[in-house]
């Protein structure tokens, strides 16, 4: 069968791929230690999980809903971006999706078309260049700066904008640097747009594991938003719900009304027992929700300290939310040979950089939200015993 060059060229997903190696693995008798997939370690609050049982018996939870989502959930989440953002939106902003990935798909497909451009500031998740391939969408990439944390520079985005850029994709926090990107460069990003006419795409995933519960940025405020600004959000690492798939497209109407083509021909609708799960998740676990941001940044703070701790020859380049962004010690090698000596030599399974961006090949991906906190220091052990 003749396949899709666009689809033969894009690599295997990075998650896949280093999980085939665990079947070869050599069997030392220690627990592995996976900081490979980010996903909450802890199960969704059961008072969540009690509601969600009383409505499966519902004939209903078995049927479709409108492609965008029940009004009363979009009329709930409305009221959740009044209290996260200070936002006055309605219901018809938003279309709640499978997962964060189907919404950045439909964000792309309503934008650009084959030969378009899209700005993305590296190290990038991965997921976001594959569909940008699969689709013909060029993806031009802004380049890790390690002094800034990985912080993208406005001025450096600026200048890769063409005649054929269709839009900017930020990830903030970052997947998988853990980088915030304050206020005021989101606002700067705004601006670059708002300049060239073009899209900033900001996937917030990872929104509720600022610490503190900041507001992340006040573009929703700026009475042009609609025109410039599309957002790609997820209520499944907030909620510990990610097997559901709980994502959402935030944009005006107009953006929605058009992306809703694409959502029919995709997905036709959200489960209707996750959009429930949502809906139930923003209006009664803001304090569950809260504690698990807490718990996240002791996470942090702990592993940041275990890690920096003189003597260790893995360097710490990036961290927050969910992820750390390490550098590792064995030049000449690339970040899958140093990630499959991880998993055959010291029981960890990882993300090679490389697979976030070109050049990348001296990090790797440690998404330490999986594992709790009595388990760091015996996974920062393996690293400094593996680079002794």
């Amino acid at each position: 069968m003749i396949l899709s060059p666009l689809i033969t060229n894009v690599h295997f997903p990075p998650i896949s791929e280093v999980k085939q190696w665990l079947a070869g693995r050599p069997h030392d008798g220690r627990e592995l230690i996976d900081l490979c997939q980010a996903v909450p370690d802890y199960a969704p609050a059961p008072e969540l999980t009690e509601h969600l049982s009383l409505l499966l018996s519902d004939p209903l939870m078995s049927k479709y809903s409108p492609d965008e989502g029940l009004h009363e959930v979009r009329e709930a989440v409305s009221g959740y971006y009044g209290r996260k953002y200070g936002a006055e939106l309605s219901p018809d902003n938003f279309c709640l999706t499978i997962g964060a990935s189907q919404a950045f798909w439909l964000a792309i497909v309503t934008l650009c078309r084959a030969g378009d451009e899209v700005v993305v500031q590296a190290p990038y998740y991965f997921d976001h260049p594959m569909a940008l391939d699969i689709l013909g969408v060029r993806g031009v990439y802004a380049p890790f700066v390690e002094a800034d944390g990985g912080l993208p520079n406005p001025e450096t985005i600026e200048s890769l904008i063409t005649d054929k850029t269709r839009a900017i994709l930020v990830v903030s926090p970052s997947n998988p640097t853990g980088a915030i990107t304050p206020p005021e460069t989101i606002r700067a990003l705004f601006e670059v747009a708002r300049r060239h006419n073009i899209a900033l795409i900001l996937d917030e995933t990872y929104n509720e594991f600022i610490p503190g519960g900041l507001r992340p940025h006040d573009l929703f405020s700026d009475p042009a938003w609609g025109d410039y600004f599309v957002q790609i959000a997820s209520f499944g690492k907030t909620f510990a719900l990610t097997g559901y798939r709980a994502g959402m497209l935030a944009a005006s109407a107009q953006f929605i009304h058009h992306a809703l083509k694409a959502q029919d021909t995709m997905a036709v609708c959200q489960p209707r027992i996750t959009q429930h799960a949502v809906k139930f998740g923003i209006e009664r676990l803001d304090l569950w929700v809260a504690a698990n941001r807490e718990m996240m940044a002791r996470r942090h703070d702990l592993f940041r300290a275990e890690f920096m701790q003189p003597g260790n020859l893995f360097r710490l380049a990036a961290s927050g939310a969910f992820f750390a962004w390490v550098r590792h010690p064995f030049s000449g090698c690339s970040g899958r040979q140093v990630a499959k000596r991880l998993v055959d030599e010291a029981a960890i399974l990882c993300l090679p950089g490389e697979v976030f961006g070109p050049g990348l090949e001296g990090y790797l991906r440690l998404a330490f939200g999986n594992i709790k906190e009595d388990a760091i220091p015996e996974a920062v052990r393996r690293f400094r015993e593996l680079a002794a």
